[in-house]
């Protein structure tokens, strides 16, 4: 399902769109209009973000946003649900952004299980490195569930296999190194980094981690597969709701438009 909307944005000479929210902020009650904007802005991929209470790879900005869902209530079992009630509607797949603590606290099998049950298309584990913990990737790898790899520019060659192992869907490209959060300027060596990854897999490769302007949607869709944004979507969420999120998105839509990737 992933694979597919990243396959059916290429053939169309465009990036695919993969914002990410998190699950319960700023209430529960406000997650599903949020996505029910964000499909309709033109999001191909979404990532629902599961609230953990030490999210040690996120800036300030989705921190404070799981902090808070975490205190209105947000749980696994939750965010599940709300998956569920939005994949009822819509058909745009949905990759859970979590940490590995809330899934091994929830039971991994059962976490597995129940994700397939919602709706799930993905899981992204940010604490989850390849090679890392091989009995527990290898469950989730022969879930049916894409596993989505992360890679930095940090990671050497002579790592990226490895790093990229039993990873399907797409790899998402971590821009920069440090935690999340909206950024001014991109590194001019993404374009580089990228194709250096694409030397290891098939997978479409997205780039995310500052991307917070139109501007620079524009310039990572012409050079990846496909354009991730966190921070600053949790940021227009916070100017004015679900409304904002998506007339957000939409502008990022807009200037990405006609940009295919190269490779």
């Amino acid at each position: 399902m992933i694979t597919e909307a990243f396959a059916k944005r290429r053939a169309e000479g465009r990036a695919a769109l993969v914002p990410y929210l998190t699950a319960g902020y700023p209430t529960p009650a406000d997650t599903l209009p949020t996505l029910d904007a964000l499909v309709a802005a033109g999001a191909d991929v979404i990532e629902l973000g599961v609230p953990f209470s030490d999210p040690l790879a996120d800036g300030p900005t989705i921190q404070r946003a799981s902090f808070r869902a975490l205190g209105e209530g947000t749980t696994v079992a939750r965010v599940l649900e709300m998956l569920g009630t939005f994949r009822s509607r819509h058909e745009t797949p949905v990759v859970l952004f979590s940490y590995l603590n809330p899934v091994l606290r929830y039971g991994l099998e059962a976490f597995v299980r129940d994700a397939v049950a919602a709706g799930a298309a993905g899981l992204l584990v940010t604490d989850l490195p390849g090679g890392s913990d091989p009995e527990t990737e290898r469950l989730l790898a022969e879930a049916p569930l894409d596993l989505i790899r992360l890679i930095a520019p940090t990671t050497p060659p002579a790592r990226m296999d490895a790093a990229l192992a039993g990873g399907s869907g797409f790899v998402y490209y971590v821009s920069r190194t440090g935690v999340t959060g909206a950024r001014a300027d991109l590194r001019s060596e993404i374009g580089d980094e990228v194709r250096r990854v694409r030397e290891h897999t098939t997978l479409p490769v997205a780039v995310g981690f500052g991307i917070s302007s139109p501007e620079q949607a524009r310039a990572v869709a012409g050079v990846a597969d496909g354009v991730v944004v966190g921070s600053a979507m949790i940021e227009a969420l916070d100017r004015g709701g679900a409304a904002s999120a998506g007339a957000f998105l939409a502008s990022l839509r807009g200037a990405m438009d006609g940009v295919g990737a190269r490779r």
